[in-house]
């Protein structure tokens, strides 16, 4: 029996939120259009897949069985599109890169300068993205790669590091620590953090707001950011800080008035990395990947064809990248702000 993708989606949809109100909410749909959908679904099977009472829906027995069901059936209908758009893209010697924040070009000029001059039949359009979330093959869907500091390790996603950033501390100038010339994590552990909407990778903001050195989320956090411009408003409105990479330092102070960025000395370094779907098509994904890993390396001999890394891999290199931030600080020596023009949102 045919089934309508819609059809799948809304009631995996419904499953999922336990409610037809709140299911139409994140679809975007009137709710007696989805109920009657939902219906006409159940019609067609000849089951009742939902059991509806004064509080939501749940599912019956035989719903439970056709969920698990459900849920494959859209996910490869979901690849199989996105493959072919992939394919579409390839055919036509085209990349669609996503991003988080300011645009890739003006802080990693080297790395397309060095694709165009490798590839320079291929197009690269750019797609801004909301901050990461689970899953990350999902949260790549509509691009064919991103450049994002490292997720939360996802055998759907390959990963290719670029080079490791220290971070510095986004506050408004308000701010009790905003005229201090330096910070320390220890400086910030109990200051209240912008936070991130529920949707978004939980270590990967985390890592933002130093649970990776506090053990834990911030005591208090602000708001509930998706997007880097939504993040910004909120420590703009005077509400809270964040940390971000230090490439973002004179952008931020340069476009928003009434923020300062300030270097944050003993923090991890961010590692910014390309990322992109295991199962991708586009096989410019992978030239792409070469080159960012020789600028990554650029003492190892090129070795050529083999973008995909393994885990130990890309542990490693992310560590080698780490340890070359360590090698460059100067103890007890005010760092400069990162720019443009001398390295290359969170990303």
């Amino acid at each position: 029996m045919p089934f309508k993708r819609g059809q799948l989606r809304y009631f995996v949809t419904v499953a999922d939120e336990g409610q037809m109100t709140r299911a139409a909410r994140k679809l975007h749909v009137a709710q007696p259009a989805l109920s009657h959908a939902i219906a006409q679904l159940e019609a067609e099977l000849g089951i009742e897949l939902l059991a509806r009472h004064a509080r939501g829906v749940s599912l019956t027995p035989a719903g439970e069985t056709f969920l698990e069901k459900a849920r494959i059936a859209l996910e490869a209908d979901t690849n199989a599109e996105l493959t072919a758009r992939s394919l579409a893209r390839a055919a036509r010697s085209k990349l669609e890169f996503g991003y988080i924040g300011l645009p890739p070009a003006q802080h990693s000029p080297q790395l397309f300068a060095a694709f165009a001059d490798a590839h320079p039949e291929a197009e690269v359009s750019f797609r801004e993205l909301p901050f990461p979330s689970d899953p990350m093959a999902s949260w790549l869907e509509d691009v064919d790669v991103a450049l994002c500091h490292l997720p939360t390790p996802d055998l759907d996603v390959r990963v290719q590091p670029l080079r490791a950033e220290e971070r510095v501390v986004i506050a408004p100038k308000a701010h009790p620590l905003a005229a201090r010339p330096e910070l320390a994590v220890a400086d910030l552990l109990e200051e209240t953090f912008a936070g991130y909407e529920a949707a978004v990778q939980s270590a990967w903001a985390g890592f933002w707001t130093l649970d990776d050195h506090r053990g834990g989320p911030p005591a208090a956090t602000v708001g509930h950011a998706q997007t880097a411009a939504e993040m910004f408003a909120i420590i703009a409105a005077r509400r809270a800080i964040t940390t971000a990479p230090a490439f973002q330092a004179a952008h931020v102070e340069r476009l928003l008035r009434g923020i300062v960025a300030i270097p944050l000395r003993d923090a991890r370094p961010a590692v910014l990395s390309l990322v992109w779907p295991s199962q991708g098509a586009n096989p410019l994904v992978g030239a792409l990947a070469m080159v960012a890993e020789r600028l990554a390396n650029p003492d190892r001999p090129a070795v050529g064809g083999r973008p995909d890394q393994s885990d130990g891999e890309r542990a490693s290199a992310a560590a080698n990248l780490n340890g070359r931030v360590g090698e460059r600080r100067e103890p007890g020596a005010r760092r400069r702000l990162g720019t443009t023009s001398d390295r290359a949102s969170p990303s």
